[in-house]
């Protein structure tokens, strides 16, 4: 049970890969062009057929006028044959009178096998008639039928090319649609994005780096009056009077080494 259920799954999946296959392969206008000729060609071989069965039927009709016509004659021969032996009997000559009897006899005989093989023939010939008038309207149903499918297949391929190039023309939109984030303009605007950003920040950058060096060179300053100082007080001399700052009543201050406090004096000593 186990087998056949395995076995029934692996057929079942190659016949819908196989069906799979067929589908993909398919192409809707070749298969139709294909259904197209294949019924061309039926219709062909019922013509075939039916112009046989035409041709028998005229056989048999040529038969039963020819049983027709040939009883009709020899009706005719053997009514001679009669009237010549009546003429022989009237005139005394008995043995050429039986003769023509004979004859007679003998022209109503085939007359007879004539009739009998034309009325045997009228059966099949209306028969015969009948199945070729029902093969030519088959005939007819199936050229119409021909032309519905050609028609059909002249639509169908027609809305096959336009469904193909709208779709070629969507897949045209979609692969320039800017709106697209996937889409290489999207990325190509990203790209600039990030390189106008690296531009700003270098700006910024060197901005910041030269209002670094002028404040490092104001410190530099600072630092060599500071120096100066220093070694003007380790010398015994005075700080310069620019760098010296006046307290709240501008008073200058006296810096000497020898003062106990500083006094407010109006002019350097």
């Amino acid at each position: 049970m186990v087998k056949q259920s395995i076995f029934g799954r692996i057929t079942q999946l190659a016949r819908a890969n196989i069906n799979a296959i067929l589908d993909q392969a398919e192409d809707p206008q070749k298969m139709l062009d294909q259904m197209v000729r294949d019924y061309t060609n039926n219709i062909a071989e019922a013509e075939t057929a039916v112009a046989q069965t035409i041709g028998n039927l005229r056989m048999t009709q040529a038969d039963y006028k020819e049983d027709v016509e040939s009883a009709k004659e020899w009706g005719n021969k053997a009514l001679a044959a009669s009237k010549k032996a009546d003429e022989y009997r009237t005139a005394g000559d008995a043995a050429n009178a039986d003769k023509f009897d004979n004859l007679a006899k003998v022209a109503l005989q085939r007359q007879m096998q004539s009739e009998r093989e034309a009325k045997a023939a009228e059966p099949t010939i209306q028969s015969q008639e009948e199945i070729v008038e029902k093969l030519k309207s088959g005939l007819n149903a199936m050229k119409g039928k021909r032309q519905e499918l050609v028609s059909k297949r002249d639509e169908l391929v027609a809305r096959q090319k336009s469904a193909d190039a709208q779709t070629k023309v969507h897949d045209a939109i979609k692969s320039i649609d800017i709106l697209d984030p996937s889409s290489e303009v999207s990325r190509f605007e990203e790209k600039i994005r990030r390189e106008e950003a690296r531009v700003l920040g270098a700006q910024e950058l060197a901005a910041s780096s030269l209002d670094a060096q002028f404040n490092s060179l104001e410190d530099l300053g600072e630092q060599t009056e500071i120096e100066a100082r220093l070694a003007a007080l380790k010398s015994g001399g005075k700080p310069a009077p620019a760098a010296i700052e006046a307290d709240s009543d501008d008073s200058p201050v006296d810096y000497s080494l020898n003062a106990e406090a500083p006094t407010k004096q109006n002019t350097y000593e």
